[in-house]
């Protein structure tokens, strides 16, 4: 028989809605789907996804971890999706709270599951995991950095010029306005926001149905302040500092990528001690997301490489 298709618009049989508390008490929306009971777990993995992600964005991508015997554990940040509180539009006036958050999330998970513990970020989340990794001891055994934030993508205008406006828009009070104007109505399937994001005008259309459900977890643009935040923390990753990272981390990206820096992800991988980096010449933003040919490569890369550095 053929197998039934994953449906990507519920949440799976199995799999629990929670709340967590952070370290200073906010509450973040959590989904842990466990292997079932008497079934020996492959280890358990922790999911952070990118801003303005949501849980149900990657349900698909733990469906495919959950198959091959993890525990999944995965989160909305503060400020997004579930978790969203109070902060409008999920601006950060820094990104210290949600490394903190990850950091204890990580504990957390380690000590509730068997082992061996990995963590996969994406985008922001590849950042904020990327700043844990560097500046935390965390209990685990390999990370997994998809299109990692490492660096903004500014083009055309120069990184160091783009952090500058962003600190002096911030310092003139606009700290909390969007960086730039973006319509309120959802960008339809074929958008350039689509291409950007992914070539799968379906999964694509995922994103805007759970919108069409949930609008508030449609952050819109970024703000100054947020934008100023994420420069303040990318300059947090020195070289000093990926060089003292001990744990094999693998990197992917996508080569044309419109939102990271791909010149950032490889200084990165060059700069960790035990990294890998496998690069998509013709892929979205959002690799786990993307039309099978790339989806599909990118979850091998990330299953291989967890094989050699994970146990069994």
């Amino acid at each position: 028989m053929p197998a039934i298709p994953f449906d990507r618009r519920a949440i799976p049989e199995g799999a629990a809605l929670s709340r967590w508390a952070a370290p200073d008490g906010w509450s973040l929306r959590r989904l842990d789907w466990r292997q079932p009971a008497g079934a020996p777990a492959r280890g358990s993995l922790l999911f952070a996804g990118g801003r303005g992600d949501f849980i149900e964005k990657y349900l698909e991508a733990a469906a495919h971890w959950h198959e091959r015997g993890w525990n999944v554990t995965s989160f909305d940040w503060r400020g997004q999706g579930g978790s969203r509180g109070d902060i409008e539009g999920g601006h950060y006036d820094s990104f210290d709270p949600v490394v903190a958050d990850l950091d204890a999330l990580i504990a957390a998970s380690a000590a509730e599951t068997p082992g061996p513990h990995v963590a996969i970020g994406h985008s922001m989340g590849g950042h904020i995991l990327l700043r844990v990794l560097a500046e935390r001891a965390p209990r685990l055994e390999a990370a997994v950095l998809v299109a990692p934030m490492i660096g903004i993508n500014s083009a055309p205008m120069p990184a160091f010029a783009a952090a500058a406006t962003a600190s002096l828009m911030t310092a003139m009070g606009m700290g909390r306005h969007p960086a730039w104007h973006q319509s309120r109505e959802a960008p339809e399937a074929g958008s350039l926001r689509q291409r950007i994001l992914t070539g799968c005008a379906e999964r694509y259309a995922d994103e805007l149905w759970w919108w069409e459900r949930e609008p508030g977890y449609d952050l819109g643009a970024p703000s100054w302040g947020w934008l100023k935040a994420a420069y303040d923390s990318i300059a947090r990753l020195t070289s000093a500092r990926l060089a003292a990272v001990t744990l094999p981390v693998l990197l992917l990206a996508a080569e044309e990528d419109r939102l990271v820096s791909v010149p950032a992800i490889r200084w990165a991988a060059r700069t960790l001690p035990r990294a890998e980096l496998v690069t998509f010449p013709e892929a979205g933003h959002e690799l786990l997301r993307e039309a099978d040919p790339v989806r599909l490569a990118a979850l091998a890369a990330i299953d291989g490489f967890f094989d050699r550095h994970a146990g069994r």
